[in-house]
């Protein structure tokens, strides 16, 4: 392993390091959990933040790939010892990621991005399509007051009095980590587009079903495919209730160098901006984002 050495146009504690895979194992069709020894990263980083993960021995594919933070993880004395992701073989990098075995040398950059800010008190909602479930084991765990993370360890104010996860997927075989969240102590409610789990239909409908039915949350986080993401926004500005969401859009370099990942942002003057998904975001006010634009 080389030691960590600070990205250009980065905060000090982003570094870039190649560091060993610890642990793989598969958690759903296609959906694969990633233990890296990182123990510095680990410190530091927030929920909703992301790494750049690629293989340092291949030029093809070049070009690094963005995970969010799924968890972090402890040695036997209790100090951050590395990172967990979970992410979908979807083409070529991911695919090359789910052939990896314990000792295989990966590069890995970050942490990156800005994350969810802490949750007030309330109703906390995290609302999460496809693969867009993986910030939010981290985002809750803190939220319940059972983990903290960053370096000095971020301390919320208040803590929700309620944390549900509603996620969905196309169907039973792609749900993946839903123990890992009940174990935390999340709420989960379940849907699925065939009706194999949970409610036959759209993620979105569970939360219209929270706020016709008088459970509406204090706040809602987002993450998954844009439409559900602008269905959210939009469900959420009727009802007057504030948001987050965690874009995915495609990036390049990961410190906002080559601005391939440029969304477009609404402005405090009612004109809209680019900003970079991965320096100013990948986390943005839901009424800020301009999805259909």
């Amino acid at each position: 392993m080389i030691e960590g050495r600070l990205l250009p146009g980065m905060v000090p504690t982003a570094v870039q390091e190649i560091v060993p895979v610890v642990e793989q194992r598969q958690l759903a069709r296609d959906t694969y959990f990633l233990r890296l020894a990182c123990p510095a990263m680990a410190a530091q980083i927030l929920p909703g933040q992301f790494l750049m993960l690629r293989a340092p021995e291949l030029t093809d594919p070049l070009l690094g790939r963005p995970f969010a933070l799924y968890d972090t993880y402890a040695d036997d004395e209790g100090r951050p010892a590395g990172i967990d992701v979970v992410y979908t073989v979807i083409g070529k990098m991911t695919g090359l990621m789910s052939t990896w075995t314990p000792g295989k040398d990966v590069e890995v950059w970050g942490p990156l991005g800005n994350g969810f800010p802490p949750p007030p008190s309330g109703r906390l909602m995290m609302v999460a399509g496809g693969i867009g479930q993986t910030p939010f084991l981290a985002v809750g765990r803190e939220a319940l007051g059972t983990k903290s993370y960053g370096l000095p360890a971020r301390a919320p104010q208040s803590l929700p009095s309620d944390v549900t996860l509603c996620y969905g997927a196309r169907s039973r075989d792609y749900l993946a980590g839903i123990d890992d969240f009940q174990r935390a102590g999340i709420n989960v409610k379940i849907a699925t587009d065939d009706g194999s789990a949970g409610h036959h239909g759209f993620v979105t409908e569970l939360l219209g079903q929270a706020i016709n039915e008088g459970e509406a949350p204090n706040l809602v986080y987002c993450c998954g495919p844009e439409p559900m993401m602008e269905s959210v926004a939009e469900i959420l500005q009727a009802a007057g209730i504030k948001g987050y969401v965690s874009l995915e859009s495609p990036m390049a370099c990961g410190f906002g160098a080559c601005f391939s990942c440029v969304t477009r942002i609404l402005m405090d003057d009612g004109t809209w901006d680019y900003r970079r998904t991965c320096v100013e975001g990948p986390v943005f006010p839901a009424e800020r984002v301009l999805f259909d634009q």
